[in-house]
């Protein structure tokens, strides 16, 4: 019991600021959509059709963090701390090379992107208006993400709380300085959040350089790390895009049954956006341990790290289910004024909370597997996945099936690839490397 607690204490002191983190970029987008909603309908629809490209790049590229928190973890955990700060380092040059490559692929491409929301001429050109100043900022985004993942490895997760806020702070600030006090509308949002995400950029890179000096780290790229990183991170771009496909074509089939389960659907993927965060700073809790204890070549603790996590998961579900379910009246309201819509609301939202539990294993065995560097089977059973939860959407002729088939079938599917993976002994692999 003793060790049960200690282990209690390390997965808390982990995820509840690794939560925080997680918060700060949804209220950075309702932010800057609060701001710009009272510019017109217009702008906030180009504001909406901009968010969407740049939120779906960012989430593909959040293999920056996750492939980099494992390989820092695993050489703290085996006693290479200047390995650790190096690799480390490596994975903010790949961050910044990525993000100058997107910065000079992307502006040229930004309207023919947009174009293929087939939205009216006045809301494409705020989108293009925003994103021509936004896609200035990914540099910058990309770096965030790299070096927090650097520093959830070396069990640091403060800090990147704290830069977050502060960042989340200045983004209002900016924001409303010169989007009302200087008049520049929707570009004045754009260059608010550019500017708030350098400035965490330049926090955050200049605390992992520091303290690869103190660890007399190399602060020059380092080909073998730039290639691990790659290599480790084009498994996990494969395993998150299986996720947002899951995700896309999950609206698609909505859109077919109607206006009323497009709007159900987009309610219920909201909330399930919001309660996913609780269970992914388990998850992030999951990769810095695992990582660190495979490093160290201590088996029996990463085996009580899996059970203790999973035990987490599961609790951390049944909490949110209940609150879940004892809001659905005030969600109804809150949520929408369409009375079709009221109607189908809590159906849906019992569905989703009842599959709250099994999406916490799913969320801490993910966690796990990134942890131990087993990328390459997430990414091919998260292929898997998804073709079983395509043969079955043919079939879903409602907005309840719909939503059971991805609550039941398709996390389903993931519970049963990660939990078959877990209980084996294929992603042990202890030392400093993979």
């Amino acid at each position: 019991m003793p060790a049960a607690r200690a282990l209690d204490r390390d997965i808390v002191r982990l995820a509840l600021p690794s939560l925080g983190a997680l918060v700060a970029e949804p209220l950075f987008v309702l932010t800057d959509t609060a701001m710009v909603g009272h510019l017109g309908a217009e702008p906030l629809a180009g504001l909406g059709l901009a968010s969407t490209i740049l939120q779906t790049t960012i989430g593909l590229l959040i293999f920056l963090a996750y492939a980099t928190t494992p390989i820092v973890a695993r050489r703290i955990g085996a006693g290479d701390e200047r390995g650790a700060h190096a690799a480390g380092v490596d994975g903010l040059w790949l961050a910044l090379g990525l993000g100058v490559a997107l910065l000079l692929v992307m502006l040229p491409l930004s309207p023919w992107l947009l174009g293929l929301f087939g939205a009216e001429p006045e809301v494409a050109a705020a989108g293009e208006e925003y994103l021509s100043i936004a896609w200035w900022g990914i540099p910058g985004m990309l770096l965030v993400l790299a070096a927090t993942g650097a520093l959830r490895g070396l069990q640091e997760v403060r800090i990147p709380l704290y830069v977050a806020a502060v960042g989340f702070g200045a983004n209002i600030a900016l924001n409303a300085v010169l989007i009302y006090g200087l008049g520049w509308g929707l570009a004045g949002s754009a260059i608010g959040t550019v500017i708030a995400q350098w400035g965490m950029a330049i926090v955050l890179v200049a605390v992992v350089v520091r303290r690869a000096r103190a660890a007399s780290a190399p602060l020059r790229p380092g080909r073998a790390g730039l290639v691990a990183a790659a290599r480790a991170g084009s498994w996990l771009l494969v395993r998150t895009l299986s996720l947002r496909i899951a995700l896309v074509v999950t609206v698609v089939v909505a859109t077919s049954l109607g206006t009323v389960e497009l709007a159900a659907t987009h309610i219920w993927f909201a909330l399930y956006a919001l309660l996913a965060l609780a269970l992914d700073a388990l998850a992030i809790a999951g990769q810095a341990l695992i990582g660190r204890g495979l490093g160290a070549a201590d088996v029996p603790r990463v085996h009580a790290i899996t059970r203790r996590l999973v035990g987490w998961g599961v609790v951390v579900g049944l909490a949110l289910t209940a609150v879940l379910l004892a809001s659905i009246p005030l969600l109804q309201v809150a949520m929408t004024s369409d009375a079709a819509v009221r109607d189908a609301l809590p159906l849906a939202v019992a569905i989703l909370a009842l599959g709250l539990p099994l999406a916490g294993v799913v969320f801490v065995l993910d966690g796990v597997l990134i942890g131990a560097g087993d990328g390459r089977y997430l990414a091919l059973t998260g292929v898997l996945n998804l073709g079983a939860y395509a043969a079955v959407l043919t079939r879903a002729a409602s907005l309840e099936l719909l939503l059971g088939a991805f609550t039941l079938v398709y996390l389903g599917a993931r519970a049963l690839t990660l939990g078959l993976r877990a209980r084996g002994s294929g992603w042990i692999v202890t030392g400093a490397t993979t």
